[in-house]
């Protein structure tokens, strides 16, 4: 088998393809570990809360995976620290979805008022018609180390990882798929394609083509006055649904809190995008910290940009390529990362299984959202 992009999708197809016994071969045009694309950072957040039963089991698939390889890799991947959804009534999301959701497959949460989150949590000040919903299972993966450690262990079984090798064209036969790269060209009888950006240069050579819009955008770590309310243990990861959705997480890799706004950002490509944080960004997310948020309000400590590679609907891409019998595609369309690992299983499960629990329609290739 072999892997085209090794980020956070990628990474974990390399190490489940390799826990299989199968012969792994992953190629990263970037050196392995890089932050041009959508996957190194700190942190994301790892949630339950959805408005649709698919995403929400997945979810349960990403926690039981993740801890596999906890297990494992004798690393901490997931760090619980409960999480807060907060539903102004301006909002575009409606928190009774949420919960119908949750009650369906019987998930224990909380509804809350205002005046019972300021309670808990004094760091918010809240529009009192606000409503929120927490969920105690929610909590922070660690991004980075999540990462190194499914390449660590693919290694260890055996998988050959290599960095600063783009892959120039791939082709199809009969018998499975030709791969060139700069210096070699390689065969397999299966293919994974986790490109992000670039997916679509990849898979160009395949004669597919999806509609994607790829943005940088950026998020803030505050230096906050006193850091102590911030701590995992005290303050929970968080998303604030209006129809520009804030999200933000406790002090973790960096001492202070993380906040940034989820899809704001200018339009780029892979190629072409820069590392400069936007200032009228950055002052959008300093605002909202301002109003929402005020003991957490610092100068920052760094702003990292990072890309969002989006399909027209927002959901995620899982499946066979069009066309293609053995080879499968994924992107996550900028929310995938607490779902990487059980995402890269089942991805590895498709090509060579022909089938996966999690390859559902929403996340098909040939949904009429991706239609040309």
């Amino acid at each position: 088998m072999i892997v085209i992009g090794l980020g956070a999708l990628g990474s974990a197809a390399s190490y489940w393809a390799s826990r299989r016994g199968l012969r792994v071969l992953g190629l990263e045009r970037f050196e392995l570990g890089h932050a041009r694309g959508a996957s190194e950072d700190h942190s994301r957040i790892i949630r339950l809360t959805y408005p649709t039963v698919d995403y929400l089991r997945f979810a349960q698939g990403a926690f039981d995976a993740w801890s596999e390889i906890e297990r494992e890799s004798d690393e901490r991947i997931v760090l619980r620290t409960g999480g807060l959804d907060l539903f102004p009534v301006e909002g575009a999301d409606d928190p009774d979805q949420y919960a119908a959701v949750m009650d369906e497959d019987g998930v224990a949460y909380e509804r809350l008022d205002a005046a019972e989150v300021i309670g808990r949590w004094p760091q918010w000040q809240l529009p009192p018609d606000l409503r929120a919903i927490f969920q105690p299972d929610a909590g922070v993966v660690a991004a980075s180390l999540a990462n190194a450690t499914h390449r660590r262990l693919a290694t260890a079984r055996g998988a050959e990882l290599l960095g600063d090798t783009p892959v120039r064209t791939i082709a199809a036969d009969g018998d499975g798929f030709e791969v060139r790269t700069d210096a070699e060209t390689y065969r397999c009888a299966s293919l994974v394609v986790t490109a992000d950006a670039w997916t679509n240069e990849v898979l160009a050579p395949l004669g597919v083509r999806f509609p994607l819009r790829v943005r940088q955008e950026q998020v803030t770590y505050f230096d906050a006055p006193d850091v102590a309310p911030f701590e995992p243990g005290l303050f929970p990861v968080w998303i604030w649904h209006s129809d520009l959705h804030a999200y933000g997480l406790p002090n973790f890799g960096l001492p202070g809190p993380k906040v940034a706004l989820h899809g704001g950002g200018p339009e780029t490509t892979g190629d072409t995008r820069t590392f400069e944080p936007d200032p009228a960004y950055a002052a959008a997310v300093e605002a909202f910290v301002a109003e929402h948020l005020p003991s957490a309000l610092g100068p920052p400590l760094d702003v990292k940009t990072c890309l969002y590679t989006l399909t027209p609907d927002a959901h995620f891409v899982l499946d066979r390529v069009p066309g293609q019998r053995s080879a499968v595609v994924g992107l996550g369309t900028a929310h995938a990362f607490k779902f990487a690992s059980v995402f890269g299983k089942a991805l590895v499960e498709l090509a060579v299984d022909g089938a996966s629990e999690w390859a559902v329609e929403r996340f098909s290739a040939t949904r009429r959202a991706l239609s040309p």
